[in-house]
């Protein structure tokens, strides 16, 4: 120990002694290791760390698997009422099982009105996450009766936000939709489920579901989501299978709705977190490069450090030092290095977790819990560590390898040292830049996948257009006449505004991530069971959306003020459900009826192009049917109105609009088309970020890396490059000669990095839009810019050489 103390003593000193070269491995093992950990932060709350709840493996969510054939391309489906209790009543499988779903509630009464999402659930709900209130209690087994729904448990959040943390709530009557609630608990700040990233989606109330007989009866909607608690001596696997036996009995038993429909187990922790695992999974794998390059780096730099200090090893190994002690040496100078550089690289994944949080929170579940715990320090201390090994192994073992002779001559000229190091700092040279190219190809693709994805043609002329969300009070507005009149006079309002040029409504916006598919039976063919239905997206619409929209009409028109609730029911469908439906016909008065609303048909008055629903990377066009929302009016619209100028700047206008027209009617997200489109790329746009930059900082890395070894070859050679001058050689040889040597790495770096990127780009398939993993332009660019980069850290070492003056260089030799 006493040894180990004298060597970190000494390797302070000589560190202290040259703060140029300690300063520059310092940086860039904080940056590797600060990354690192940043990274691992975000990894650990994610994927790592158990979710918050008792027992959590043993916590799943159930889906229906819809017929393939009505819904091509889904795997996973909402749940209807009936076939949850069947379910419920038919397993062995789980402890508990639960439904929820999701629904808004109008808070009125205190202040400005305001529309906060609610999950009304069933009794177990609760009782299946082990959640306990922090004020109050849960709901009882009686109070989901019908009728007896009228209480509420409120959010942590929500409790602090509008209640002021005031304990006394409890018990105390709230307004919601009109209706008056009673408080019967306050949750925990922890427990918020379900789990969103967005805070539009995050969950501020809980309500009893109350269902009555007919609600329990439902079997063919589906709109409702289950949970459940696994038995401690059941697995997935097992309950897998006894839900794939129940959902085949009741496909015999009611093979009018079920037929067709199976059933999906998953992990509760695969649902929230899986979409995000393979991104997480690349960005972790990338920074894992960052820091192998560093370690490159700064043992190219140490490397360096000892080849100049051979005749000192020489002369303490001629005095009896022992290899291993020169290695310890060596190593401690790198430990010492990198420690120092762990406790920066903290500082520097402080910073780097408070940039994700601010600008990617939304992209990522559980985004609240990423923070530099124990478990990331321990995580920090053990890749500082490995790092300082790492990074001090290759000069370390050179440095036991010193011919004492040619050490001890050091000075009279090059000696075989100098040579075996300078392969051994090539090779550095060559990882660094192998490194760093399969990086940059990796943030390449994502920036032209992200590109690809940009210029999509959504369908639609997204600029210039504002949108304003609207839940109507269930009470308040109960029947569908009181909606339109509603939508009706507000549109009026909106449309009178200066600068609107037009304005309309949908019940759910394209991007937006909601919306019904609906059955439908076609008028002429024969009638089959509803689950060998075709099944559409079903859109209510205003008059004037399509043209607010800019979406095209291709066949027929667009409806107008005359198709009210009174009139024969019409429709108009989308490109996509013509070809689909009726494939080489006109669909121009094709008449078809919508299997949850079947009292009348509706008659196909117009063609319109396909939008981008879903998102801009749906490849396949869905089949939408749009209905006058005067026919089958909704309590919940989304305004749209396009404005011939800035459109943020009608804000205000238009939520003064909706108050004149019920001043206790709260508005939700009043935002652009823009800024919708822009979110729902937010997800590629995160990897493509940071990605990019990992990418750069290896690039930077690689840079030095080249820019060391050069310079200190240039040094080296003085007298080299004398001998050369003083026998012709004109300063544009010498800089050509410098320039190869450091051409020559980049080259070698580039081939052997282009070949792995061959194969590890094919990790990152599924990240990717229109763009292969293999994509030319990406690695031919790619490699470019490596060269010239390469070009531009050689250039200032070469300039140095074509200064050296022969008659100095020879004095010097």
């Amino acid at each position: 120990m006493e040894t180990l103390l004298s060597d970190l003593r000494f390797g302070f000193r000589m560190l202290r002694k040259a703060p140029g070269f300690t300063i520059v491995a310092v940086t860039v093992l904080a940056l590797g290791i600060g990354a690192n950990t940043a990274i691992f932060s975000v990894v650990n709350a994610i994927l790592l760390r158990p979710l918050p709840f008792q027992d959590p493996e043993r916590l799943v969510q159930l889906w229906h698997v819809p017929p393939p054939k009505s819904f091509p391309g889904m795997t996973r489906f909402s749940v209807s009422p009936a076939n949850y209790l069947d379910w419920a009543n038919q397993n062995h499988s789980f402890e508990q099982m639960a439904i929820y779903g999701f629904m808004s509630f109008n808070l009125t009464g205190r202040g400005e009105p305001e529309s906060v999402l609610g999950i009304r659930v069933s009794p177990d709900f609760f009782s299946v996450l082990r959640a306990q209130p922090l004020l109050g209690r849960i709901f009882s087994p009686e109070e989901n009766a019908a009728g007896r729904g009228n209480i509420v448990v409120l959010s942590h959040g929500l409790w602090q936000t509008h209640f002021g943390s005031n304990p006394n709530i409890v018990g105390q009557a709230i307004s919601l939709n009109n209706q008056s609630y009673t408080v019967v608990g306050i949750m925990p700040a922890r427990f918020g489920f379900p789990t969103s990233s967005d805070p539009k989606f995050q969950p501020q109330m809980w309500t009893p579901l109350a269902w009555t007989d007919e609600d329990r009866a439902v079997r063919g909607n589906h709109n409702y989501f289950v949970i459940a608690r696994l038995k401690p001596d059941a697995d997935l696997k097992q309950a897998q299978a006894e839900m794939t036996t129940i959902s085949s009995r009741l496909e015999q038993q009611y093979p009018a709705d079920d037929k067709g429909w199976g059933a999906v187990v998953v992990a509760l922790r695969e649902e929230l977190v899986g979409k995000v695992r393979p991104a997480l999974m690349i960005l972790l794998g990338a920074v894992g490069f960052v820091l192998l390059i560093a370690c490159a780096n700064v043992a190219n730099l140490v490397l360096l450090k000892t080849l100049a200090r051979q005749k000192e090893i020489a002369i303490r190994t001629a005095l009896g030092a022992s290899s291993l002690r020169v290695l310890r040496q060596v190593l401690s100078e790198t430990l010492l290095l990198s420690l120092t550089g762990g406790v920066l690289g903290l500082f520097v994944a402080h910073f780097g977790v408070r940039l994700i949080v601010a600008f990617l929170a939304q992209q990522l579940p559980r985004a609240a819990d990423i923070s530099l715990d124990i478990s990331v320090l321990a995580f920090t201390l053990v890749v500082s560590l490995l790092t300082g090994v790492i990074a001090g192994l290759v000069p370390a073992f050179r440095a036991t390898q010193t011919n004492l002779n040619d050490s001890l001559k050091q000075g009279l000229g090059r000696t075989d040292a100098d040579s075996s190091g300078n392969r051994t700092r090539s090779v550095l040279v060559v990882s660094e830049v192998a490194l760093s190219l399969v990086l940059l190809i990796g943030a390449g693709l994502m920036i032209r996948s992200l590109s690809r994805l940009r210029s999509v043609d959504p369908g639609m002329d997204l600029h210039n257009v504002l949108t304003a969300s609207i839940a109507l009070s269930r009470v308040k507005y109960a029947q569908p006449v009181q909606q339109a009149a509603f939508y009706d006079q507000l549109l009026q309002r909106v449309r009178s505004l200066p600068g609107v040029e037009s304005a309309s409504g949908i019940d759910s916006l394209p991007f937006g991530g909601g919306g019904s598919t609906q059955p439908i039976a076609v008028q002429g063919r024969p009638m089959v069971p509803m689950s060998e239905q075709p099944e559409v997206a079903v859109r209510l619409i205003e008059p004037e959306f399509i043209h607010t929209m800019r979406i095209p009409l291709l066949q027929g028109r667009t409806f107008n003020n005359a198709d009210t609730a009174d009139r024969p029911k019409v429709i108009l469908i989308s490109q996509a459900m013509a070809k689909r439906i009726w494939p080489g016909e006109n669909p121009i008065g094709k008449r078809l009826t919508l299997t949850f609303a079947p009292e009348k048909s509706r008659e196909v008055v117009g063609v319109v192009g396909d939008v981008k629903q879903d998102g801009l990377d749906v490849t396949e066009p869905i089949a939408t049917l749009y209905a006058p929302m005067a026919q089958s009016a909704r309590p919940f619209m989304t305004l749209v109105a396009r404005t011939a100028s800035q459109p943020t700047a009608l804000a205000s206008a238009i939520v003064n609009a909706v108050h004149e027209v019920d001043r206790e009617q709260p508005v939700l997200d009043v935002i652009t088309m823009n800024e919708i489109v822009a979110d729902s790329l937010s997800h590629q746009r995160f990897n493509m970020l940071l990605l990019g930059a990992f990418a750069g900082l290896a690039l930077l890395l690689a840079a030095i890396g080249i820019y060391s070894v050069l310079s200190y070859s240039v040094r080296r050679r003085v007298g080299e490059i004398g001998v050369r001058m003083a026998l012709g050689a004109q300063r544009g040889d010498i800089l050509r000669m410098i320039l190869g040597q450091g051409t020559k790495l980049a080259l070698t770096g580039t081939g052997i990095g282009i070949a792995a990127a061959f194969g590890l780009t094919r990790l990152m398939a599924s990240q990717l839009f229109g763009v292969t993993v293999t994509d030319p332009f990406t690695f031919l660019s790619v490699a470019l810019l490596i060269v010239l980069v390469a070009l531009a850290a050689c250039y200032i070492p070469a300039r140095r050489a074509t200064k050296v003056d022969p008659i100095v260089a020879l004095r010097y030799e």
